[in-house]
């Protein structure tokens, strides 16, 4: 029978990449160990590791135990938190996976009152959960996700919070700045820069370009907001972020924004979480700051 203990130790020597290391983690002797997983090999009829030299390999079966417990153990650690809290009177973090760069800028305007409203909650941000935010919060290492493309899937509950436009942001010198709108031809010659991520994700890409069959001249790509203006208002190119954090960088940064095609490119931030945490008093407070006007 696998039993919790087993899933862990699976997990420790994967990660510590000893049994030695894994028992002084897990505060058992190595004799202890491996007698446990021994035990759990005879039962189960197959090996979980084989020796090569010095190393641990795991098996086939290895790989697969090791997968089931990346994916339950962080379920499990989550539910033992909350029961600790319920026992202690806490209400422990609030963890938030990213899954929009332009969208941090955004969050930091609801964290702020959040944490005044709720001192005995914490937030914590996790941003490698770059559009793998739906398998994140299925095991359990985020509680909610921020989104401007939301998967619906079963188990899940999304709900739009705000609502904005995606618009084209140059320098306030360039021969485009201050027309009406931009049509796709006019970036033919353009060095279009974007956040690093997949031009199937890019909607400058997928409701404007593609349907014209038309591609900019360059696609350049940098990861930070602040790079990415400096180097648009320096005209090193153009780029398409949210009105709303244009208006906020261009009171110090020389760009101005126009409107993506003749009907513009609406867009909405969505929170996910798992619809069994909808009702959770905290949860639901941060969704009702997030739906107030930014």
């Amino acid at each position: 029978m696998i039993e919790k203990t087993h899933l862990n130790i699976v997990r420790e020597v994967a990660r510590q990449g000893s049994l030695t290391g894994a028992a002084e983690v897990l505060c058992l002797t190595q004799s202890a160990l491996s007698h446990a997983m021994k035990k759990l090999e005879q039962n189960l009829g197959t090996r979980i590791w084989a020796r090569e030299g010095r190393r641990l390999r795991l098996t086939q079966a290895g790989e697969h135990l090791l997968g089931v417990a990346n994916r339950l153990l962080p379920q499990f650690e989550q539910a033992e938190d909350r029961m600790r809290q319920y026992a202690e009177g806490e209400r422990g973090t609030l963890r938030i996976g990213m899954e929009c760069h332009p969208c941090y800028q955004w969050l930091l305007n609801i964290v702020s009152p959040y944490l005044r409203e709720w001192p005995d909650v914490d937030v914590d941000v996790k941003q490698e959960f770059q559009f793998g935010g739906i398998g994140a919060l299925f095991a359990h290492e985020i509680d909610l996700l921020v989104t401007p493309d939301p998967l619906r899937h079963p188990g899940l509950s999304f709900e739009p919070v705000f609502a904005y436009e995606q618009v084209l942001v140059m320098a306030r010198e360039h021969p485009l700045a201050g027309i009406r709108h931009i049509e796709p031809h006019q970036l033919i010659d353009e060095v279009l820069i974007t956040y690093p991520v997949a031009i199937d994700r890019l909607d400058i890409y997928t409701q404007f370009l593609l349907p014209a069959g038309i591609r900019p001249k360059r696609h350049k790509v940098i990861e930070t907001t602040d790079i990415m203006l400096q180097m648009v208002a320096s005209g090193r190119g153009v780029a398409a972020l949210p009105r709303w954090l244009v208006d906020e960088y261009a009171e110090r940064i020389p760009v101005t924004p126009v409107r993506i095609g003749h009907q513009g490119i609406s867009k909405e931030i969505f929170l996910g979480t798992r619809e069994a945490d909808t009702d959770i008093d905290y949860v639901t407070a941060f969704f009702s700051l997030a739906r107030q006007p930014y």
